[in-house]
């Protein structure tokens, strides 16, 4: 199942459903999102664990040092796990935090451009970066990182937006381990 289902930010309480708006889809980060994390969080355990080689006064240095470096990865980890993007039949949105929530939508009426980026690494790791641009200048929903399969959620957003709801409906990706 991956991460313990109490990480899960369960978005399906964000859909309106008496709206008669339903999930299309729902898209977790890429890996390639937390593979920094994950080094930083191994180097601090070397670096915690390696502090029973030591007396007193450097025991002390590796041991606050490995903590806090592997537990600011962890919590960054924890930040990735929890930011999702859904595409509904009404609106975009993106729900995101660790602690508190927050949560930010575009309706798709007022999504005038979608930008998609993918670099280099994105294009061999296959997951790019969406930017939307409204008729607001200022939005809380402009810049989703770390889209995986990028073209292929384009293509959905794009069918969605012109009225055309692919079926069935894809309540949640499932996690391949890409």
């Amino acid at each position: 199942m991956g991460m313990v289902s109490w990480l899960d930010p369960h978005v399906d309480r964000y859909v309106l459903s008496t709206a008669d708006e339903e999930k299309v889809v729902e898209v977790k980060k890429h890996w390639a999102a937390s593979a920094w994390p994950a080094i930083r969080l191994a180097i601090g355990i070397v670096i915690f664990i390696s502090a029973f080689a030591y007396q007193s006064p450097v025991y002390w240095v590796f041991i606050i040092v490995g903590g806090a470096l592997a537990g600011q990865a962890l919590w960054r980890i924890l930040e990735e796990y929890r930011d999702r993007f859904v595409i509904t039949n009404q609106r975009v949105f993106r729900v995101h935090g660790v602690l508190s929530v927050a949560r930010a939508s575009i309706p798709l009426v007022r999504i005038l451009d979608i930008t998609v980026n993918k670099s280099v690494i994105g294009r061999w790791l296959n997951y790019g970066h969406f930017v939307f641009e409204s008729a607001a200048q200022v939005q809380g929903l402009n810049v989703i990182r770390y889209v995986k399969d990028i073209d292929q959620r384009e293509d959905v957003l794009r069918m969605v937006m012109a009225g055309d709801i692919p079926q069935p409906i894809v309540a949640v990706e499932e996690d391949d381990g890409t």
